[in-house]
């Protein structure tokens, strides 16, 4: 097949803040040294921010090292923090405030913004293109090329194939984009960024990654129930009552919208835990719920979250290029946050691959990148913070978070805890775990998945290969379900697995790939590791706005 071939200086997968912070330190490198420097950025969704979901709260330190002007070019940080609240709800009806002082320092928010990602990034999207990046919406970064040992590029995904894989009328193949340097800014779990750590070795004696399962949504609340710039974090009930782990979160955002959502880690054991209708009964507690009744939901969304810390972080360097930003793990999770880290990493990978151009080097590896990362203020939080998703593994939500608060607080402990147990390989057989009865949706503050899926705006063209790999199509009915009653049908926040009985009595995997909001717990969860996520066409998946 002849494919088309561009070539650039630097080619970034991703149009998250990461890889749009390195996009624009390398064209604003260029210009204070008068020097020509192409940058190619591809991104999956159908305009930058499409896919971006996070809380999101942030801190300003890396934005204002990359314009320390944000604010005079309207970047949308237009709600400070003005209180912040931690509880801890005992039962469906009872919580605990936790008093200011006992609030670990990690937690605290004054200086932060309330924001929505997805805006953000369209705004650093706006900023790059002003610098003179060309940005591809809509076009995947479908496979890695490899020559000589080296990352030298991508190929784009192919559009108009049909479910067979059979060229339709409207066949397009992908583009080679060729580089001296590749930077891979996929978000957690990225499908190139996973191969690629796995290929190079760079999570050589590291811990495995950890993660958890963003679901969130967004609301128009009552006017008297608004309160501009609150922060509310928690923890507990229902997640406690089957053993989980994780929080809420509830940030009052600006014109009377909030955002609501639960982040459940995906070390839990019970298979029958399902994160969407966790988060749906959560909503219904009195410190939740006090704010949304009356009001409307606009929009949904799910997310993993990659909060291992730093004892899971994996080399970032390889020939020819770089992972950066949430996939290499760069996030702060004991903040509750990390856009600020993942951008930082883009900025010193940008800084790094602009000396090396200058020199007139090529597809080679950059080492001085971790030399100077590791220098950083942000590798310096994260280091700090690096006991704390363990100590919430290993010892749970009570003696972990007084672990917490002792070494955050008061005195920072001179060792280092280690959680070796992959995230898939926590599952009890589901015969030994108590099942959950969640309680049907009201349609007023809890709802179903598939209403969810639908406000996601979620949308995938037809006829094209199934983007959710089976590597043994036989697995879900013969080992999963037996097993661990295939848990793909309650981890999956959008409906996408199905055992679904025939008339004659007989039991079929199915996969609604139609309705994947890219997630990519399926890739995470799966007990059996037998499902592999890759990218769909291009534009495909979610579209959210605002969040």
């Amino acid at each position: 097949m002849q494919r088309d071939v561009m070539e650039y200086d630097v080619v970034i997968v991703g149009g998250g803040p990461a890889g749009l912070s390195t996009a624009c330190r390398l064209k604003q490198l260029a210009e204070q040294a008068g020097q020509e420097i192409s940058v190619c950025l591809v991104e999956k969704g159908s305009e930058v921010g499409a896919h971006i979901l996070s809380g999101a709260v942030i801190e300003d330190r890396a934005l204002a090292e990359l314009f320390p002007n944000w604010k005079e070019l309207g970047a949308p940080l237009n709600v400070p923090v003005k209180g912040d609240e931690v509880y801890f709800l005992t039962s469906a009806e009872k919580s605990v405030k936790t008093p200011n002082w006992m609030i670990p320092k990690p937690m605290h928010n004054e200086g932060n913004y309330i924001v929505s990602l997805g805006n953000v990034s369209r705004w650093l999207g706006e900023q790059a293109e002003a610098l003179g990046v060309e940005i591809y919406p809509g076009f995947t970064a479908a496979e890695y090329i490899v020559e000589d040992g080296a990352i030298k590029g991508i190929v784009t995904g192919d559009m108009g194939v049909d479910a067979n894989g059979e060229p339709k009328a409207e066949y397009t193949p992908g583009m080679e984009l060729r580089a001296k340097y590749t930077v891979f800014a996929e978000g957690c779990r990225g499908h190139l960024g996973k191969r690629l750590i796995s290929e190079f070795k760079l999570d050589e004696g590291k811990d495995p990654q950890h993660y958890g399962i963003g679901i969130k949504e967004l609301w128009d609340i009552d006017p008297a129930n608004h309160k501009e710039g609150l922060v509310l974090h928690g923890a507990g009930w229902p997640l406690s009552e089957s053993g989980s782990s994780g929080g809420f979160f509830l940030y009052h955002a600006e014109n009377n919208q909030v955002v609501v959502g639960l982040i459940t880690d995906l070390s839990y054991s019970n298979p029958h835990v399902s994160p969407f209708d966790e988060f749906q009964r959560m909503k219904h507690h009195p410190v939740v719920k006090q704010y949304l009744e009356g009001g409307k939901r606009v929009s949904y969304g799910a997310r993993a979250i990659t909060k291992g810390g730093l004892n899971c972080l994996p080399k970032m360097t390889f020939l020819g290029g770089l992972v950066v930003g949430c996939d290499a793990g760069t996030l702060n999770f004991a903040k509750i946050k990390g856009t600020h880290t993942a951008m930082k990493s883009g900025l010193v990978a940008a800084e790094e691959l602009f000396k090396a151009i200058q020199a007139g080097r090529a597809n080679d590896e950059v080492t001085e990148f971790t030399t100077v990362f590791e220098a950083s203020w942000a590798w310096q939080e994260l280091h700090r913070s690096r006991n704390f998703g363990p100590a919430m593994h290993k010892f749970g939500t009570f003696l972990g978070g007084a672990f917490n608060y002792i070494d955050q607080n008061i005195v920072p402990m001179p060792f280092t805890l280690h959680d070796t147990t992959p995230d898939y390989a926590t599952l009890k057989p589901a015969a030994e775990c108590a099942k959950i009865n969640y309680p049907k949706p009201d349609g007023k503050i809890s709802f179903a998945k598939l209403d969810s899926v639908f406000i996601g705006n979620v949308n995938h063209a037809e006829d094209q290969p199934c983007h959710l790999k089976l590597k043994d199509a036989s697995i879900p009915l013969s080992v999963n379900l037996p097993k661990w009653d295939e848990p793909a049908q309650r981890y999956c926040p959008a409906g996408v697995y199905e055992i679904v009985e025939t008339a004659e009595g007989e039991k079929r995997f199915q996969i609604n790939s139609q309705n994947c909001v890219h997630c990519k717990t399926c890739d995470i969860k799966d007990p059996s590791q037998n499902i592999t996520w890759v990218t769909p066409e291009g534009a495909g998946g979610p579209n959210y706005p605002n969040m």
